[in-house]
């Protein structure tokens, strides 16, 4: 056990031999903290959570009370195999979310990025990679092998299915159940989600500039017609000069386990 002397640390908690906690660190009461887990510099468990198996929270993350982090994949092929969940740092990790580390059939780690959001009672299964500033809403449920890109906001009480892809910027209205796979900046809503259009407040809220925005809706009115696929390789061969165009094709053009939500 390797535990900083200017960690912070309840009497009540229980820090199992093996575990390493940094400098800064603070530990409220009644939290466990398993012996594969590291716990990096400023990072605050506030009371009564759980972090077990193998299992990294990166700087300054707050992790509230009765979240369970690291426990193992909700998966019936999981063997025991010892595989990873890795979390970045100044993430807000709320009340009753869980979050599970990755399968051996699946790469066997999953990985959040940087300052993320994520409500209470938020689920993100085995094999699950979220980029940068996502933000889940109080209820959603990743599935496994799931691949969230970065500034993707998920609204509350949302379904994501396995292998599913949402690309950067994309944003989900509530209560949406998400089937297949999402272009970036694209907007989705509805029970059984459609795409709706772009993330027209989101692109504007990260200062994208209007000729981009421009290129973007030609584009997206472009897929509208036709098959999504086809139409998508035509307009990469017909090329562009809007890097976020290019983004867009690159994701629909790639490798992909689901279909995806096309333009209604």
């Amino acid at each position: 056990m390797s535990i900083d002397p200017g960690a912070e640390i309840h009497p009540s908690a229980v820090i199992e031999d093996g575990a390493t906690v940094a400098a800064g660190v603070r530990i409220g009461p009644f939290c466990h903290v398993g012996p594969e887990v590291t716990l990096h510099a400023g990072v605050e468990l506030k009371s009564h959570v759980v972090i077990g198996g193998w299992t990294e929270v990166g700087e300054d993350t707050a992790i509230f009370p009765f979240a369970s982090i690291g426990q193992i994949p909700q998966d019936l092929k999981f063997k025991g195999e010892h595989t990873r969940l890795i979390i970045g740092k100044r993430n807000r990790i709320r009340e009753y979310v869980t979050m599970n580390p990755g399968t051996e059939g699946g790469g066997g780690v999953t990985r959040v990025g940087d300052d993320g959001l994520f409500m209470s009672s938020c689920h993100v299964a085995h094999d699950v990679i979220i980029g940068d500033r996502v933000i889940l809403v109080n209820s959603v449920a990743i599935a496994g092998h799931c691949h969230i890109e970065d500034d993707v906001i998920v609204g509350g009480l949302s379904g994501v299915h396995q292998f599913v892809r949402i690309g950067k910027g994309a944003i989900i209205g509530a209560l949406s159940m998400v089937a297949a796979d999402v272009i970036p900046h694209g907007l989705v809503a509805a029970p059984r989600a459609g795409l709706e259009g772009l993330n027209l407040v989101g692109l504007k809220r990260h200062g994208v500039s209007r000729a981009e925005i421009g290129a973007l809706r030609e584009a997206y009115m472009a897929l509208s017609v036709g098959n999504f696929r086809e139409q998508a390789r035509k307009l990469a061969d017909e090329g562009t000069d809007s890097e976020m165009v290019r983004e867009v094709l690159d994701f629909i053009l790639g490798p992909s386990d689901r279909s995806f939500l096309a333009p209604k």
